[in-house]
């Protein structure tokens, strides 16, 4: 009885060694738009990998589906796999700033991995890589100006 106890344990131990979660932190994103005329902005924000690929979408500002297509290199991505890590948002327009959390796996930190803030409006141009962001221990404190309808993104470990 004693042995099938122990084999039961260790079973029990292998189990729950294989479901344990990855190690993550949380961020808090401070994104500020600049002032640009037009439509609300749609936003993703995803974990890109050492090769350049999607991996992760983390977050999606804009609750509208039949606008996403308009990401467009972000939507070949999520129309293999629809799947969101956070929720989704309104969208943002010229001169609004929002707050959101996300959560990455420390995993990814300082292995080539990137953060991409791809952004689209309606009847302008589009953005595929809005903001970039390293994700390395000094990359991702760092504040990172946009190149498009972002000002700058802020994240913060919470």
């Amino acid at each position: 009885m004693k042995s099938l106890s122990k084999i039961l344990l260790i079973a029990a131990l292998c189990l729950f060694s294989f479901t344990a979660s990855a190690q993550t932190t949380k961020y808090k994103c401070l994104l500020q738009m600049s002032n640009y005329m037009g439509e609300g902005a749609y936003v993703t924000v995803s974990l890109i990998n050492a090769k350049g690929e999607y991996e992760k979408t983390l977050y999606v500002m804009g609750d509208d589906k039949q606008w996403y297509n308009s990401l467009k290199e972000w939507y070949k991505f999520y129309s293999k796999k629809p799947a969101v890590s956070a929720k989704t948002g309104a969208s943002v327009t010229g001169g609004d700033r929002s707050v959101t959390t996300f959560e990455i796996e420390n995993s990814k930190m300082n292995k080539g991995y990137k953060l991409r803030f791809e952004t689209a409006v309606e009847d302008q141009k589009y953005h595929v890589n809005d903001v970039e962001i390293p994700l390395t221990t000094d990359g991702i404190i760092q504040k990172t100006e946009g190149k498009g309808y972002i000002r700058y993104v802020k994240l913060n470990s919470i």
